[in-house]
């Protein structure tokens, strides 16, 4: 391993850092200067790596198998960050590698985008990998749910030990794979959980049939139940949203397949105690409030947020930005259906003009429409009560960083 590599990215990203800069430029230039950097370093880890992907859930879900592998005893090196390109993943490495090219880690658990994770498979070798959906997220960037399979069966394709698929998507479980491994839905929750595909058309979910390693039994509100093998566990989850009760089973899954041995109780009971990632139906402290930020970026990923966090007396907010990292086309928004929301307090975002009259349509009442964010949150944090905040991802950030004074990136 190249030790001159590791100092000149180091001595990159401590520049970076000092300018303000992001996370991803000294991965940038080693993924430039030494493309066999990652390769070498991430072939030395005992049982491997571990690839996440999919549309929606990898970040919260990276975080849950880090978490239960970490109550097993296993080290575990991930990309907490949640950059989830090559050069994110290089920055990472940067972070805790030592400058002698000591990594002290037993496996890699890495979220990856989709379109990235197709790069990664052919430099790196892939031991697991774990699928959580394919649905209609940035059009504009990765076009029909067809070619975006064809990012994702090149990973699950290269995945030597296992390839852990949501057997209720379609388009998932017909992914090609050595060995494949399905998590699913028992018939009364299928319905819970629709696709892009049933939004669009109407029809329910049918279940395929194919065996699963782990199944979500039952849900009611936190409390979930897991059938894993002919057992059954219950569980009260820390988690927010019913999209990471179902992520939960595919994390469960893939650690089943890293530590076979492993008791399974032992890790539902861990499960209980994992927290959603931060701006994934995160709860916020400001001005001597809580107001809870809840991640959308496509269809049914809105849908399952509008039905896990509505039904009560919080106030709500939607914020949607049509930057790169969002996806300029934002004609998904009319496959959501608006109408369980009450009212809206506050619309904000480049787009808030086209969620307004998105909301007009379902008959929705809305009190304000600001463009401007700092304006529209100032607004709308003045308001008594629970707050609720949906917002795309930029705007997730955007908002992150003006309730808590402090960026992430």
């Amino acid at each position: 391993m190249k030790k001159t590599t590791i100092l000149t990215g180091k001595l990159i990203q401590k520049i970076s850092r000092l300018r303000g800069g992001g996370s991803a430029l000294p991965g940038l230039v080693i993924e430039k200067t030494d493309p066999g950097f990652l390769r070498d370093v991430l072939s030395s880890l005992p049982l491997g790596v571990a690839v996440i992907s999919g549309t929606n859930g990898k970040t919260t879900t990276s975080k849950i198998v880090t978490e239960l592998l970490e109550s097993q005893g296993l080290r575990v090196f991930s990309n907490k960050t949640g950059s989830n390109f090559i050069r994110g993943v290089l920055s990472a490495v940067l972070d805790v590698i030592g400058d002698d090219g000591t990594f002290d880690y037993d496996i890699a658990v890495l979220e990856l985008d989709e379109a990235h994770a197709v790069h990664f498979a052919q430099a790196v070798p892939i031991s697991y990998s774990l699928i959580l959906n394919i649905q209609r997220d940035q059009l504009d960037r990765f076009c029909e749910l067809d070619h975006t399979a064809g990012l994702l069966a090149k990973t699950t394709g290269a995945s030597s030990k296992a390839a852990v698929l949501n057997r209720e998507d379609p388009l998932v479980r017909s992914l090609p794979a050595q060995h494949a491994i399905y998590y699913g839905l028992s018939d009364q929750l299928l319905s819970l959980f629709p696709s892009d595909e049933d939004l669009l058309t109407g029809a329910g979910g049918t279940s395929s049939g194919l065996p699963a390693a782990v199944v979500l039994e039952e849900l009611h509100g936190h409390q979930a139940v897991y059938r894993i093998g002919e057992q059954s566990y219950s569980c009260a989850l820390t988690l927010d949203g019913i999209y990471n009760a179902f992520n939960a089973a595919g994390a469960l899954s893939l650690c089943m397949q890293i530590l076979p041995e492993a008791d399974p109780a032992s890790l539902v009971e861990r499960l209980s105690g994992i927290r959603s990632a931060f701006g994934r139906s995160e709860t916020i402290e400001c001005r001597g409030t809580s107001v809870q930020l809840i991640l959308v970026k496509n269809p049914s990923a809105f849908q399952l947020s509008l039905a896990s966090f509505t039904g009560d007396d919080a106030s709500f907010m939607i914020v949607i930005n049509d930057h790169d990292a969002d996806g300029r086309d934002v004609s998904w928004l009319w496959n959501v259906d608006f109408s369980v929301l009450p009212k809206v307090h506050t619309v904000s975002g480049t787009r808030a003009a086209d969620m307004a009259l998105r909301l007009k349509y379902d008959e929705v009442p809305c009190t304000f429409v600001e463009e401007d964010l700092k304006t529209a949150s100032d607004r709308f944090l003045s308001v008594p009560g629970p707050k609720r905040i949906f917002a795309t991802y930029t705007a997730m950030l955007e908002i992150r960083k003006l309730l808590t004074g402090r960026s992430l990136l």
